[in-house]
C-alpha cells in the first residue's frame, strides 16, 4: 500500500459520473459535509486565510464550490471581521440552494454561483481581479500538467491562492477504511480512497507554480489528513 502512494494516481471519482439528482450522489454530497468536518477543513482554510490575506477581502473566487456548504462554514468562522465580501463560486454543476445564498447574505456576503468548467471559465479575460482564490478538495482531481495550466490562469487573477487538499499518506488511507463506521455510502468510500491516492505531499504543488520570483509559499501537512497549500505573491 505504501508503494502505491509514492506518486499520484488519478482515477475518475464516482460522484463525478453520477447525475446530480441521483440518490447516491445526494447521499455522497451529504457525506462530504461530515468528511470536511472530520478533517477540520473549514478551520484549516480559515486559519490560512487569516495568515495570508492582510486585510478583509472585497472579492473571493472559490473553485469547485459544490453546494456551498464548505465556504459557508469558512465564512462563519471569519465572523464579523469579513463583511461586504463578493463571493464568486464556480462549479460544473449548479448546486447552491437559495437558502444557502441567504445564509451568506446574513453574514454580509454576496454569493453567486456560476455553472461552468473551471478551466474554460478561468481562460476568459473579463473576470477582473480577486483578493484571494480558494479551493477545497478540488485540485487533486487534475493531473500535474492540468494544474500547471490552471495555476497560470489563476496567477493572472489574484495574489493569493489557498487550497486544502487530501494528504497522500498511509495514515490518510487508513482513515478511509474507517469511514464505513460513520455510515458513508459506497460512492463516498470509493472516492475517499481515490482522493488520497491522487492527493499531495511534500512540495508538489509549489513545484507546479509557474513563477516563484517574489512569491511566498506555505505547503505541507496540517492535521492527520489534510495537505495545505498557500501562494502569496508579494506586491
Amino acid at each position: 500500500m505504501i508503494a502505491s502512494l509514492d506518486r499520484r494516481v488519478i482515477v475518475q471519482e464516482l460522484l463525478d459520473t453520477l447525475p446530480t439528482d441521483d440518490t447516491r450522489a445526494v447521499a455522497s454530497r451529504r457525506d462530504l459535509v461530515w468528511i470536511n468536518a472530520l478533517m477540520f477543513q473549514s478551520r484549516i482554510m480559515a486559519s490560512l486565510l487569516r495568515r495570508h490575506v492582510a486585510k478583509p477581502p472585497r472579492r473571493i473566487l472559490e473553485l469547485g464550490c459544490g453546494d456551498g456548504s464548505f465556504m459557508l462554514a469558512v465564512a462563519r468562522r471569519m465572523g464579523n471581521t469579513w463583511r461586504g465580501v463578493e463571493l464568486v463560486m464556480v462549479d460544473q454543476a449548479d448546486l447552491l440552494p437559495a437558502s444557502r445564498r441567504d445564509s451568506f447574505a446574513a453574514l454580509g456576503w454576496h454569493a453567486r454561483s456560476i455553472k461552468s468548467d473551471m478551466f474554460e471559465w478561468l481562460a476568459k479575460p473579463e473576470h477582473g481581479e480577486f483578493d484571494v482564490v480558494c479551493a477545497n478538495l478540488v485540485l487533486h482531481h487534475f493531473s500535474d500538467e492540468a494544474l500547471a495550466g490552471l495555476f497560470k490562469s489563476v496567477q493572472k487573477l489574484t495574489t493569493v491562492l489557498i487550497a486544502t487538499e487530501p494528504r497522500r499518506s498511509a495514515l490518510a488511507m487508513a482513515g478511509c477504511s474507517m469511514l464505513r463506521l460513520i455510515g458513508v455510502n459506497v460512492v463516498t468510500r470509493h472516492d475517499a480512497a481515490a482522493s488520497v491516492r491522487a492527493g499531495f505531499n511534500a512540495t508538489e504543488l509549489t513545484a507546479l507554480w509557474p513563477c516563484t520570483d517574489g512569491t511566498r509559499f506555505e505547503e505541507g501537512m496540517v492535521g492527520p489528513f489534510t495537505h495545505a497549500f498557500a501562494m502569496e505573491r508579494m506586491r
